[in-house]
């Protein structure tokens, strides 16, 4: 069994969290580091069901994608978000460590699943980090599809990938797409660096009613797939490859996905 420290030198070999964007808060959220970690439990957000939901499964450690803080607390009230998460992991002494935009930038993490999932060939970094030679080194990536296909033709592929039966998309229905870029989360206020990148499509979540006349105005067409369904699709696949990457380790972790993970937010229909 390994301890907690263990665990974070491995997530740090996999997405340093040095790589992390300034404003992020990714790594250690509450625990102690000599605890013992057996099992980890995965899942997109830091609540409270996730957490109960590490205690019956016998996980020690919740990893997962968005942090529980990003920045100072003044004040923790366990009646009240995150203070009641907090409250709860201590109580149940469960571990919590994010994993987020060093996820993001990362060979192998969020964008590079979501594109993989896209069938995206030939990828660069959307947002490239300064400094870096690495072409897929930074935010979000953009690719080539191995074929043209129509705008909606490619919605029902994202649909497929993030398990809705619906999206937001902005463009003509017949357009033709072979250039796509895609960046999980909130995005829309990156939409100018795939203009830039001369992509025919931007595939991204929590797109802004101004922000989709400005992609309009680029002549940009746009798919917003969901800030929640985008990053889970992605972080359950992941989980899947950390398992991977561990048993080839000889790591004995054991390593199990929170599926009945869902959106706090509800579509109501009349």
């Amino acid at each position: 069994m390994h301890t907690l420290k263990d665990v974070l030198k491995i997530l740090d070999e996999i997405a340093p969290f040095s790589a992390a964007e300034e404003w992020d808060n990714p790594g250690l959220q509450v625990g102690y580091l000599s605890d013992e970690v057996g099992k980890v439990l995965v899942s997109l957000d830091p609540t409270v069901s996730a957490l109960k939901k590490a205690v019956k499964s016998g996980a020690q450690l919740l990893l997962t994608h968005h942090p529980l803080m990003f920045k100072g607390l003044a004040k923790i009230n366990p009646e009240a978000y995150p203070g009641d998460v907090i409250a709860e992991a201590l109580r149940s002494r469960i571990s919590i460590v994010a994993v987020h935009t060093n996820l993001d930038v990362a060979k192998g993490g969020i964008n590079d699943i979501l594109a993989e999932l896209v069938g995206l060939r030939d990828l660069e970094a959307l947002i490239k980090k300064e400094g870096s030679a690495d072409a897929l080194e930074g935010l979000g990536r953009v690719g080539n599809l191995p074929q043209p296909m129509s705008l909606t033709a490619i919605a029902r592929i994202v649909m497929d990938i993030v398990g809705s039966d619906g999206l937001m998309v902005m463009g003509a229905p017949d357009r033709e797409i072979r250039k796509v870029a895609i960046l999980g989360g909130a995005g829309g206020s990156e939409l100018n660096y795939a203009s830039q990148k001369n992509a025919d499509l931007y595939i991204t979540g929590d797109v802004r009613h101004h922000e989709a006349l400005m992609a309009e105005t680029l002549g940009l067409a746009l798919i917003d797939a969901g800030h929640f369904n985008m990053e889970r699709a992605a972080m359950h696949v992941f989980a899947d490859r950390l398992k991977d990457r561990l048993k080839g380790l000889g790591r004995g972790l054991v390593i199990e996905v929170f599926k009945d993970e869902e959106t706090p937010m509800r579509y109501l229909h009349r």
